[in-house]
């Protein structure tokens, strides 16, 4: 079992960086009332916002390259808070986009799925609608700033998303089945890993938003981890049993090619792939490559996106 662990030493922020930089304690999920369960899952989702919260504060301290010494199978989430820093720093200045661009082409770019992700959390922490400001945007991967700022948004206001079952006002439809995504994301953070009360949490929801939640806790479990391998078949029961058993094997397969070409694969991914997607990482992966290939280099809106989402499904009922 990973250990929660010591990030290497940071300078400290000057300027506006100084006010911006996130305290490490926000870290700290137990503050936020979530039902984390000591183990695997505390550390998995420790270690990840951690992380989340290092990138960011590398990004303010002009120290980004010192994610590369953080844990290998850690530096997804670093990036992520990278880009969110970067994001955020591009919103406040009006350089449109260039230093997320610059860490897309640079360090991060073999995470660009953690990075866009992360510019997602930044437009959530400014309130704003995710929109394409950044200079030569991945036209697919793009969408995927809508999911992290799902998960930045649910994560901020926890009583209202989860509890009330809400969306927010500023979205268009469009952007609510992959916010919905990142919500999903977040419920697996709430509720510990413990797929009963995941189960039990989507079941509240209507009918029309369970299939983008199983996406997302499909794509967590794999890619942040938290389960035993037991729990990880209760969990595709329980997707099944719901009729999402294909989403969470889609979002299984969009966590493992993104894992996969940042060059590692934690043992845990590599226990939840069997489980969740019924095949090995690298088959897992293929479906989301053909699915992007067989769209085209056009593809580039909200319905190609789904597009991309709804061939991986196939190619999972299919083999």
């Amino acid at each position: 079992m990973d250990q929660v662990r010591t990030e290497p030493t940071l300078s400290r922020a000057s300027g506006l960086r100084r006010f911006l930089a996130k305290d490490p304690l926000e870290s700290d999920l137990g503050r936020r009332r979530f039902h984390l369960r000591e183990g695997a899952s505390r550390t998995a989702f420790t270690n990840a916002e951690r992380s989340y919260v290092f990138g960011f504060n590398a990004v303010m301290s002009r120290e980004v390259e010192k994610v590369e010494e953080i844990p290998a199978e850690q530096r997804p989430f670093g990036y992520e808070g990278a880009a969110a820093a970067c994001t955020l720093l591009d919103l406040l200045t009006l350089t449109r986009g260039r230093r997320l661009h610059e860490l897309l082409t640079g360090p991060a770019q073999h995470h660009r799925h953690a990075a866009y992700l992360g510019a997602g959390r930044a437009y959530a922490l400014l309130r704003l609608r995710p929109v394409w400001g950044a200079r030569r945007a991945h036209p697919l991967l793009r969408w995927l700033a809508v999911d992290g700022f799902g998960f930045q948004w649910s994560l901020t206001r926890a009583d209202r998303m989860v509890g009330e079952r809400t969306m927010p006002g500023l979205l268009t439809r469009a952007h609510c089945a992959v916010f919905d995504q990142g919500l999903g994301r977040l419920l697996w953070y709430h509720d510990g890993a413990s797929p009963d009360d995941v189960a039990a949490r989507i079941g509240a929801y209507s009918p029309g938003r369970r299939a983008d939640l199983w996406s997302g806790i499909g794509f967590a479990a794999a890619y942040t981890g938290g389960a035993e391998t037991d729990e990880l078949w209760c969990l595709a029961e329980h997707a099944g049993a719901d009729g999402f058993r294909a989403h969470v094997a889609q979002g299984c397969a969009f966590a493992v090619a993104a894992l996969l070409r940042s060059g590692t694969l934690p043992e845990h991914s590599a226990r939840a792939v069997p489980i969740l997607a019924g095949t090995c990482a690298e088959e897992a992966a293929s479906w989301t490559d053909q699915a992007l290939i067989a769209l085209g280099h056009e593809a580039h809106t909200h319905e190609d996106f789904r597009r991309w989402q709804s061939q991986t499904r196939r190619s999972w009922a299919r083999r």
